[in-house]
C-alpha cells in the first residue's frame, strides 16, 4: 500500500478519499460499458442516415431533464440527492430490462439509445462535480489521473463481462448486472461522502441555490466559463464528425450486426487498455510537469492529424488507429484536465453552470454538429473531403484549449464557502 501511495503521489490523509472515488468511478463505468455496445449497435440499426435525429432527440430530452435537475439540486441536500439520482437510474435500467424482455420493438431501441446518451453525461458530470468539491487544484493534478483510472478499469471490466457471459445469459439479462454495478457505485459514492465529511475542512451541507437558468447566466457572465463552454462545443463537434464518419465506414465494411458489435467491442478494449496505462503512468506527470495548457491542446492536435489520415485513407485500420489514439488521450489527458478547470470556480458554478455545460450545451453541440455533417455530406459525397473540412474545426479547438489553459493558470480559486449557505467549515459548524 505504501508503495502504491509513493508511485501515485498520494498522501496518507488522501488515501480513503482516493480509493472510494476510484471504486465509485470503476463500478459506474462498468455499468455503462455493459450497455454501451448495445447502444452503438442500435444507432447503426436505426440507419446511419437517421443518426442526426437520434442526436436531436437526445438534445431535446436533455433540455427537458436539465431544468428538473436544477430544481432538485435547489430543493434537496446534495448528500441525499446525488445517491438518489443513481438509484433512479438503476430503476430505469430495470425498466428497460422488462421492456426488452417483453416488447423488443424499434421504438424501444430508439428510446434506449437516447436514454443512455443522457444517462452517461449526467452520471459522469455529477461524479466530477462532486470530486471538484473535495479536492483542491493541487490535489486534482496529482489524484485525477489515478482516480480516472478507476473509470478506465471499469470500462475494461464491462466489455470483459459482456464477452464472458453474453453467450450464457443473453444480452437482455446483462441489464440486471449493469443495475447491480450502478448500485455498487452508489455505495462507494456514500463512502466518499462520509470520508470527505470526516477529513475535509469543508463540510458539504444543504441544497444549492439556483436553477438551470442560473447556470446559463453564470456561463454568460463569466469569460472563464464562456471559454470552457466554447471548448466543449468544439470538442463535441469534432467528436460528432468522427462518430458519423465511423458509422458510415463501419456500415459499409460490415454487413452483419454481430461483426459490427465485435468491432465496437475490440475497439473499446484497445481504447480502455491504452487509457488505463496513460492514466496510471502518464497523466499525473503531464499535468504536474508539462502543464494544463499542453494537456488541453494535445487531443485537438491528435484530432487534426486523425482527420488528415482519414482524408488520405478511409480503411478500417486507419479508422481504428485514429479512434484508439483520439479516445484514449481524450479520456486520460483531456478529460482530467478539463475537470481540473472546475476546481477554481464556486460551488454554484460547480453544479449549476457545470451541469448546463456538460449536458445541455454538450448535447446541443452534438445535435448541431450532426445536422451540419448531414448537410455537408448532402453537398459533398466524399467522406474524405469531409475529413479535410473537419481539420480547421480541430485547430480552432486547440486554440481555445490554449486560451482557457492561460485563463486557468492566471486565475485565483473562486470559493464562496464563507459567503454561501451551501458549505461551512468545521470551525464555523
Amino acid at each position: 500500500m505504501s508503495l502504491i501511495k509513493r508511485i501515485f503521489n498520494i498522501a496518507n490523509e488522501e488515501w480513503n478519499l482516493a480509493v472510494a472515488s476510484f471504486f465509485y468511478f470503476f463500478f459506474m463505468m462498468s455499468s455503462y460499458f455493459i450497455l454501451r455496445p448495445l447502444r452503438d449497435e442500435m444507432g447503426i440499426r436505426a440507419g446511419v442516415e437517421n443518426m442526426q435525429w437520434l442526436f436531436t432527440g437526445t438534445f431535446g430530452t436533455m433540455l427537458l431533464i436539465v431544468p428538473i435537475f436544477g430544481y432538485m439540486i435547489n430543493k434537496y441536500p446534495r448528500q441525499k440527492l446525488v445517491p438518489g439520482i443513481y438509484i433512479f437510474f438503476c430503476l430505469n435500467i430495470l425498466t428497460f430490462y422488462f421492456l426488452f424482455f417483453y416488447f423488443d420493438t424499434p421504438l424501444i431501441s430508439v428510446v434506449f439509445f437516447i436514454w443512455l446518451s443522457v444517462f452517461n453525461l449526467f452520471v459522469i458530470s455529477i461524479f466530477w462535480s462532486f470530486n471538484s468539491e473535495i479536492f483542491t487544484p493541487e490535489q486534482a493534478k496529482r489524484l485525477y489521473g489515478p482516480i480516472a483510472a478507476g473509470g478506465s478499469s471499469g470500462a475494461i471490466f464491462g466489455p470483459i463481462i459482456i464477452t464472458a457471459t453474453v453467450g450464457h445469459v443473453g444480452v437482455t439479462n446483462l441489464l440486471l448486472l449493469s443495475a447491480l454495478f450502478l448500485l455498487l457505485a452508489t455505495h462507494f459514492l456514500v463512502q466518499l461522502m462520509k470520508h470527505s465529511q470526516s477529513q475535509s475542512e469543508r463540510k458539504i451541507i444543504g441544497p444549492i441555490r439556483g436553477s438551470i437558468w442560473e447556470g446559463v447566466k453564470l456561463v454568460v457572465r463569466s469569460g472563464y466559463l464562456r471559454n470552457i463552454g466554447l471548448f466543449i462545443l468544439l470538442y463535441t463537434s469534432v467528436s460528432t464528425f468522427l462518430y458519423f464518419e465511423q458509422a458510415h465506414i463501419i456500415s459499409s465494411a460490415f454487413e452483419v450486426s454481430e461483426e459490427r458489435a465485435a468491432y465496437f467491442g475490440f475497439r473499446d478494449l484497445l481504447v480502455n487498455i491504452s487509457t488505463l496505462f496513460l492514466q496510471l503512468f502518464v497523466t499525473e506527470r503531464l499535468l504536474r510537469k508539462v502543464g494544463i495548457i499542453f494537456c488541453l491542446t494535445l487531443v485537438p492536435i491528435i484530432a487534426s492529424l486523425g482527420f488528415l489520415s482519414l482524408g488520405l485513407n478511409q480503411s478500417i485500420m486507419v479508422l481504428l488507429a485514429v479512434q484508439v489514439l483520439y479516445r484514449s488521450f481524450n479520456f486520460s489527458v483531456q478529460r482530467p484536465s478539463r475537470e481540473i478547470l472546475f476546481t477554481k470556480v464556486s460551488v454554484q458554478e460547480k453544479y449549476n453552470a457545470k451541469n448546463f455545460i456538460d449536458t445541455a450545451l454538450y448535447r446541443g453541440g452534438d445535435a448541431i454538429s450532426g445536422w451540419l455533417f448531414t448537410m455537408i455530406s448532402s453537398l459533398v459525397s466524399s467522406l474524405q473531403v469531409i475529413s479535410f473540412i473537419a481539420i480547421p474545426l480541430s485547430l480552432a479547438w486547440a486554440v481555445t484549449g490554449f486560451r482557457i489553459g492561460k485563463f486557468f493558470s492566471s486565475r485565483s480559486i473562486n470559493l464562496d464557502y464563507y459567503e454561501s449557505n451551501d458549505v461551512v467549515t468545521k470551525k464555523s459548524a
